[in-house]
């Protein structure tokens, strides 16, 4: 890995060089941007969930994808995960502050296209 694409604890004015290949941000970006990663992000935003709710939070997500979207953000730092040692094991997650911090812009970003959006027909 090249420098660009690290960010150094000795030199906080170092940024990660996002249009490198290597770099670790763009993959966390592809994570949260991905099909799932954003509704999971924005379904973890008030509360923490347990895996079924979280499941029938998100519309049209199977749970093998949820499983699969969730370990990557739980890899990231953006989601935590906690296992009840019960059986079957209960486990929630929620959003770390990493979590909050990255969610919050994408809850405003919905919030502006739903404002723009006509009404909806019931």
């Amino acid at each position: 890995m090249t420098d660009s694409a690290q960010l150094t604890q000795t030199d906080p004015e170092k940024r990660y060089d996002v249009f490198h290949t290597d770099c670790a941000a763009r993959d966390v970006v592809d994570h949260v941007t991905s099909r799932w990663g954003v509704w999971v992000l924005i379904a973890l935003r008030s509360n923490s969930l347990r895996f079924y709710e979280l499941r029938d939070s998100i519309q049209g997500i199977s749970e093998k994808m949820l499983a699969q979207t969730l370990r990557t953000l739980v890899q990231d730092g953006l989601v935590w995960r906690e296992v009840e040692p019960t059986t079957p094991p209960q486990v929630t997650y929620g959003l770390t502050d990493f979590g909050q911090d990255i969610g919050e812009p994408l809850k405003e970003l919905f919030d502006r296209i739903t404002r723009q959006l006509p009404p909806r027909s019931e």
